[in-house]
This record gives structure tokens, sequence and C-alpha cells, in this order.
């Protein structure tokens, strides 16, 4: 980008940005670093603006749920920690949309129709680079992401020019795994969804994603290789070693309902559960998003945007602690698979 551009990109400029990510990861952040981050991530709300617009038109009157979310800013700050090669300036799933589908049919020929589309925005990845479905990830993860490049001739839109939005596709059997490994993360002092703590959590996530992915579509996930009544088997015997169906069929879903008010700030913490904030004007939510990060610096904190209430407990169950499809849907992959109804692995060890 020529100098004379830097100045109008947000805080002030890449380069900016970037020397902020720097010092986030070495711990020496100021108070200045901390305000180009704000500033560089509250400009991706206009982006994701424009790009939840299309989709909504795109998927209406069809089975699709849309939603929006912003990327928190502690989950900004560990995973420039985790990749320490990682540009802050180049993250480029700071803004994101989410697509939840029936089936893979209709995940895969909608992605196509979006690669169709006749918009300015430009795709940067290939179609099958981060296809997860295809190929999953050694965690379970399945699902596919697409990166576009955020272009406008506007004045008004020529500070984000070249922001990055990302695109996620799922299942609802996709996005119910995704929810558990979520819930997990907040209940436990592990994070299957990172491959940090205990590593049983983990291997017991990816042996539920093989079930789901046999069980209910046709398909694979990250152990192709083991025989279906072996992935049950092994499930089995980690879950009753660490009591993971027990603990997500004790949680209860969030009591508080969600307002008719579009904008929602979803507030976790240990000590008080889930809080939820409602606000009709986006720009109000996301001043009192950056507000609220100030004060609850121990908490997790998340922006959304779904058309219904609906819309927002299915995008994001997992804030609420709502793993019950997930639980459905694991049951019923067991007995698919297995040929019997099973709870416990003691119930299947005439399998071995």
């Amino acid at each position: 980008m020529k100098k004379s551009e830097e100045p109008s990109f947000p805080g002030g400029s890449r380069g900016r940005v970037n020397r902020a990510g720097v010092n986030i990861r070495s711990g020496t952040a100021n108070y200045d670093d901390l305000q180009v981050v704000d500033t560089w991530r509250a400009a991706h709300r206009a982006v994701l603006n424009t790009f939840q617009a299309i989709l909504r038109m795109r998927t209406r009157g069809k089975k699709i749920v849309v939603a929006q979310r912003h990327k928190r800013k502690s989950t900004i700050f560990d995973k420039l920690r985790r990749f320490p090669q990682m540009e802050l300036a180049r993250m480029d799933d700071i803004a994101g949309c989410r697509l939840i589908f029936e089936d893979l049919d209709q995940l895969y020929i909608f992605r196509r129709q979006v690669h169709k589309a006749n918009f300015k925005h430009k795709r940067r990845n290939e179609v099958d680079k981060y296809d997860y479905i295809k190929n999953p990830k050694p965690t379970g993860y399945r699902g596919i992401h697409d990166v576009y490049i955020y272009d406008v001739n506007s004045n008004a839109g020529k500070p984000y020019k070249g922001l990055f939005v990302e695109i996620q596709y799922r299942t609802i059997v996709q996005h119910a795994w995704a929810t558990a490994v979520e819930v997990i993360g907040f209940i436990t002092e592990s994070q299957p969804k990172f491959q940090q703590g205990d590593r049983r959590y983990e291997e017991a996530m990816a042996l539920a994603s093989e079930i789901l992915a046999r069980a209910f579509e046709d398909s694979i996930g990250p152990l192709p290789e083991v025989h279906s009544e072996d992935i049950v088997a092994q499930f089995l015997h980690l879950d009753e070693e660490l009591g993971l169906m027990k603990l997500l069929r004790g949680l209860n879903a969030a009591d508080s309902a969600v307002s008719a008010n579009r904008n929602v700030i979803l507030v976790f913490s240990e000590k008080n559960g889930l809080e939820i904030k409602t606000y009709r004007d986006a720009t109000d939510a996301l001043r009192a998003l950056f507000e609220l990060e100030q004060e609850n610096t121990g908490s997790d904190l998340v922006l959304v945007r779904a058309d219904t209430s609906d819309d927002v407990r299915i995008a994001f169950k997992n804030y609420f602690s709502d793993a019950r499809d997930f639980i459905r849907l694991i049951e019923d992959g067991c007995r698919k698979l297995s040929g019997k109804k099973v709870i416990r692995a003691s119930d299947i060890k005439g399998l071995d």
C-alpha cells in the first residue's frame, strides 16, 4: 500500500497494527497499542455487516441459519501467542459469518452459488484449502471456511478496503460437535479445540466426530482407518473415564431469554455463568462491548447478531452451555455403528 494511503487504514497503518500485535505477544503492549487494536477490530464491523446482508439475501426462504460474530479480544490475543509468526493485520477471521445447513448437499450447493456470485469482494483461498469436511482436522473439526477480501469504491468504505472476513459453512451435525467442544472448553480446564489440557478430551471428541460423520453424513472424520465398532468402544471407554456425557447432560441451557433485539452481547464467566445483554442499535452494542471488555477482564464476551432470538441460540449454543443436540446425535450414532443400544463402555465389551 502506498504511504499516502496508510493513514486511512484502521489503527493508523498495517505496520502499526502489526507492531501492536508483536507487543501483545511479548506482553509489552501499552495503552496506545490496545487502542490501535480496538480501532482495527471495530473497523471489521462494517465489513461484517456487508457480508451478512449479502448472505441473508441469498438464504431468504431457505432453511439456513445465518449469524455473525466479532472475534473476541481474548481469543485474538491467545491466537497471537499460539502462532508466533502471525501478523495481526493479516489475521483473517476477526469478522466471521456462520452458515448452518440441514445437510451436506445443501451446504455444497449453496457454497458453489456464493462462489459464482457477481460481487467485487475476492475469495482469498482456493476451493479446497479450508475444506475440513473432505480433510477433517486431527481434533475432529469438520466444516468449510472461505476468506474474502473486502473491496469497495465508496469514500466511506475506502478505509476498510483490504480487510478480511471469514465465512464458515457447517451442517447441523458438524455444528453440534463444535458446540460440544466449546462447552468442554468452558466447563473444564482443557481446550480440545486448541489441543490443550487433558488429551483424553481431545481423543474423545475426535472419536465423536468420526461417529457423527459415519452415522449421519456417510462421510469420514479424522480416524478413517479405524473400524466403526472400535470407534464406538474407544469413545465409550473414554467417556467412562471422563464422565463426559454425564457432565454434558447435567448442563442446563440459560434461563434468560434473548429479546427481539438483534444485537446481543453474551458474557460468560465462571462465577456468574451466562449474562445476556441486548441492543437494538449495532453502534450501541459495539460501544458497550468495548466498555464491558475493560470492566470484565476475566470474562469471555462475544457480540453476535442474528435475525431472531432462535437464530442466536442455534448459532451460538455453546454460550448457553447447550450440548443437547450433541448428546442425542452421539447416542443415536453409537447405536447405529455398533448395532445395539449402548450407554457405557461395559455394554459393548463383547465387540472388542
